[in-house]
C-alpha cells in the first residue's frame, strides 16, 4: 500500500513521535539519552529548528519542534541517522533502530499547541513512571519551570502571561489539570512482569532456567533473543532474567 502524503503544517509546527522498532528499547541508560538531546541541540544550528517541548521514553520520543531553514524530513533524517550511528556504535550493533516512518501531527492554533505541550510532558505520569510531572528528569517540562537548556520556553510562557513569574505559575496549574487530552501518540504493549517473562522464556528457548539460554549456540541463542524482544519483553528484563549481557541482546 502506497504510504499517504503528509499533511504540511501552515504554522511549520509538528508534533512528532519517533520509536524504534518494534518497540526496541533505544534509550538503554543515562548517557543515550543525554547524547539524543546532545544530538537535537547540534542540529539545530543546521536545521535552524525550535525544539518546544520533549519527552524521551524508554523505547520513544515525543517532540513539539517548529521547522525553520530546513524541512521536517531532512531534519529527522539528520537527528535520527547521527544518533543511530552512535548508538551502533557504542553496543556494537548494526542495522536500524528507528522505525522506518516517524509519525507527525500539524499543530495550526495556539490552543492545540497548549493542548499538545501538556500531553506530551504527561507522558511520563501517564505511563505510571512517576506520580509528579517535575520528577521526571528527561522532559522539558524542568526547562519551563528551571534552567532552559534546548527548549525556546518563551513562546509557550508568553502564552500564558507577558511576566515571566506568573506565566510559570500559569504553566504549572495549566499541567494540573485534568484532562482528557488526545493527541498523537503509538499504542504500547502492557508491560509484561517478571513472572510472564520467565514462563515466556522457558517456553520460547525450551528451557528449564532463564540461565540456561546462556548455553544456547550462538545462532540459536540470537534467534530465540530477537523472538523474546518480539514478545514484548525489554533488554534490560531479558539481561536480568537470563545473565546475557545487554550487548549481546541489542546486537541479536
Amino acid at each position: 500500500m502506497p504510504r499517504t502524503e503528509r499533511k504540511r503544517s501552515e504554522s511549520g509546527i509538528y508534533h512528532i513521535v519517533l520509536r524504534g522498532s518494534n518497540r526496541q528499547t533505544i534509550f538503554e541508560d543515562e548517557e543515550d539519552a543525554i547524547r539524543f538531546l546532545e544530538t537535537l541541540q547540534t542540529y539545530m544550528d543546521t536545521s535552524g529548528y525550535k525544539i518546544y517541548a520533549y519527552c524521551l521514553m524508554g523505547n520513544h520520543v515525543h517532540l513539539l519542534l517548529k521547522e525553520e531553514r530546513e524541512e521536517l524530513g531532512i531534519i529527522m533524517r539528520r537527528i535520527g541517522a547521527s544518533y543511530v550511528y552512535w548508538y551502533n556504535w557504542k553496543y556494537q550493533r548494526c542495522g536500524h533502530l528507528f522505525q522506518d516512518r516517524y509519525k507527525s501531527e500539524a499543530v495550526e492554533d495556539y490552543k492545540y499547541f497548549l493542548t499538545v505541550l501538556r500531553y506530551i510532558h504527561r507522558n511520563p505520569l501517564k505511563a505510571g513512571i512517576v506520580k509528579d510531572i517535575a520528577e521526571y528528569k528527561w522532559s522539558s517540562y524542568s526547562e519551563y519551570t528551571g534552567n532552559r537548556k534546548i527548549t525556546d520556553t518563551d513562546f509557550a510562557l508568553k502564552l500564558f502571561n507577558e511576566d515571566k513569574d506568573k506565566a510559570i505559575a500559569s504553566f504549572k496549574e495549566f499541567h494540573k489539570t485534568t484532562n482528557d487530552d488526545k493527541c498523537l501518540d503509538i499504542i504500547e504493549r502492557r508491560r509484561i512482569s517478571d513472572e510472564e517473562a520467565i514462563t515466556i522464556i522457558k517456553k520460547t528457548c525450551s528451557v528449564s532456567q532463564c540461565s540456561d539460554v546462556q548455553n544456547l549456540e550462538k545462532d540459536k541463542r540470537d534467534r530465540f533473543l530477537k523472538a523474546l524482544k518480539d514478545e514484548g519483553l525489554s533488554t534490560r528484563q531479558l539481561a536480568r532474567l537470563t545473565g546475557i549481557s545487554r550487548g549481546i541482546i541489542l546486537k541479536a
